[in-house]
């Protein structure tokens, strides 16, 4: 009788501490580290995307969830700084912005703290992943395709200016995917018979002098490469396009919202809230290594008429009515 009652409050303890537990489980305020190479001002608007994307997921920053952002503002030498200290305050997952050398930068500090990046480029032949269907590791997110577009936006000048003959490429040497940006851009334009400029911008002081020489070489367009420098620092690039009336093309709406001519690419602002998919996911314990990258099935293009008017550029019939939007 006595070993019967001893197993019956066996089974209870253990009950008890089972469901003691899940309370604990339940209860748990989540620990996530944000880690992005950009400064937090033009990317607030990407941040609170994230925000809401946890939001949607029945995650809010104060109650279950506390989100630790550390920013390198454009110093990516201080990333793994910022990366080791996510992982010394022994976050549960850790959520990569603002490039693929952000996501390199959290893939060294930690090989077994979940990460998911934003990331453009071939992130499998970067070497973050194995591969798209199974990334292996603790590591997965979603993928921009920055890279795989810029043919495109070339074709969108082209079409834009028939007559273009001569085009300039701006991009930042620092950024891993600079090499095959340039290379496929270059073997682009060469299909679209454009002879193209290269010019290099590794930080914000260099873009004056960027514009400087692409005024000297007299190109008639410019394409700017996808790079985390360049895009904090849109507003500026925007604003010396129209100085010297240079018709110029981007990834991302944002530039064209900042008075850019034109932009081709995905939707970034959907990209960060989409991260609340994958964060939910690991939280109710899918592993990162099982969760294939996502790719980007939509892609949008932006018109600015009023710069267009401002540059003295007629955007063709065949284009305009491509935009998905267009800024009057």
């Amino acid at each position: 009788m006595k070993q019967i009652v001893g197993f019956i409050a066996m089974i209870i303890v253990l009950a008890t501490c089972g469901e003691m537990a899940e309370a604990q489980q339940v209860g748990k305020i989540w620990r996530i580290g944000f880690l992005s190479s950009v400064s937090p001002e033009p990317s607030a608007h990407l941040y609170q995307a994230f925000l809401q994307g946890l939001d949607d997921f029945g995650y809010v920053e104060g109650k279950n969830v506390r989100v630790e952002p550390r920013w390198a503002e454009g110093k990516t030498k201080r990333l793994p700084e910022l990366a080791a200290e996510l992982v010394a305050l022994k976050v549960d997952l850790i959520v990569s912005t603002g490039g693929t050398v952000t996501a390199h930068a959290a893939k060294r500090a930690t090989q077994n703290i979940p990460i998911v990046f934003t990331a453009g480029g071939d992130v499998v032949k970067l070497g973050l992943i194995a591969s798209l269907a199974r990334p292996g590791g603790n590591l997965t997110g979603l993928s921009l395709l920055t890279t795989e577009l810029n043919s495109k936006r070339l074709e969108l000048l082209k079409e834009t200016i028939p007559t273009l003959r001569r085009a300039g490429i701006v991009g930042n040497p620092a950024n891993p995917n600079y090499a095959i940006h340039v290379n496929e851009t270059r073997a682009a334009a060469k299909q679209l018979g454009l002879q193209v400029h290269v010019l290099e911008a590794r930080q914000k002081n260099d873009i004056e002098s960027v514009f400087s020489t692409l005024a000297e070489k007299r190109v008639g367009a410019l394409l700017v490469l996808s790079d985390p420098m360049l895009n904090a620092n849109r507003q500026r690039i925007a604003d010396l396009a129209i100085e010297t009336r240079l018709p110029a093309i981007y990834e991302f709406r944002e530039f064209v919202e900042a008075g850019g001519l034109m932009s081709y690419g995905t939707d970034i602002v959907a990209v960060y809230r989409r991260l609340g998919i994958y964060v939910d996911k690991i939280i109710k314990g899918t592993k990162p290594s099982e969760l294939p990258v996502e790719l980007p099935t939509n892609f949008e293009m932006i018109v600015n008429l009023k710069t267009a008017k401002q540059i003295g550029l007629t955007i063709p019939p065949n284009v305009l009515a491509r935009a998905d939007r267009v800024i009057k």
